[in-house]
Formats: C-alpha cells, structure tokens, sequence
C-alpha cells in the first residue's frame, strides 16, 4: 500500500530554494507516476509537476518552469521536488501524490494516494 510523506518544506526569504522530498513508507512508490500538487489558502489545489515512474517523461506548470525540478530515486522510494528562485506567490501547501496508471496526468481527481503535506511559506 502507498503510504506517502512530505517533508523539507519551511520558511524562505524570496529568492531562496528548497527541497522537497516524498517518501512512500509502503515501498510501493517505484512503480507509480507521481506528481507534485499545492494549495495556498483560499485557493483550488493545483498541479506543479509530475514523473513517469521510469523518470522519462516530466511535465510542469508553466508557472514553475525553469525554477522546479522534480526528481525521484527509486532505489529510496522517494520523490523530490528541488524549488529555486521561489517567490512570495509560491507559499502553499505542497503535496506529492501517485497514480498507477501507465499515462502521466496533471488533474488531481487523477492521483489515488496522497500525503498529508508540507508548508512552504516564501517571505517578501
């Protein structure tokens, strides 16, 4: 079973980076598409990036292109989310979730499993 869990989210000046990882305690996560999600207050979850389960094919919004990275080692069951340059607008919560399916997918109705997520607060 996937079990999901955030972690290195935080406080950060504007300009700053932070890494996010997502470990799956169920050992599962290896055969998974995986994507990235967050939700500021007031606002719908939305998607910031998501991985095929063999790391070929990534996609991102257009909104974090060329500042976040997603990554994943599946040897570590873990997925990473390596955020640079961030801006005041990126404070949210973020969430990584999975999905079994073979095509990668960017709505969130489309992931089964999801952590509990980490706060990422981004200071002006």
């Amino acid at each position: 079973q996937v079990q999901l869990v955030e972690s290195g989210g935080g406080l950060v000046q504007a300009g700053g980076s932070l890494r996010l990882s997502c470990a799956d305690s169920g050992r599962t996560v290896s055969r998974y598409n995986m994507g990235w999600f967050r939700q500021a207050p007031g606002k719908e979850r939305e998607f910031v990036a998501a991985i095929t389960w063999t790391g070929d094919r990534i996609y991102y919004a257009d909104s974090v292109k060329g500042r976040f990275t997603i990554s994943r080692d599946n040897a570590k069951n873990t997925v990473y989310l390596q955020m640079n340059s961030l801006k005041p607008e990126d404070t949210a919560v973020y969430y990584c979730a999975a999905d079994g399916r073979w095509r990668l997918r960017v709505e969130t109705g489309d992931y089964d499993y999801w952590g509990q997520g980490t706060q990422v607060t981004v200071s002006s």
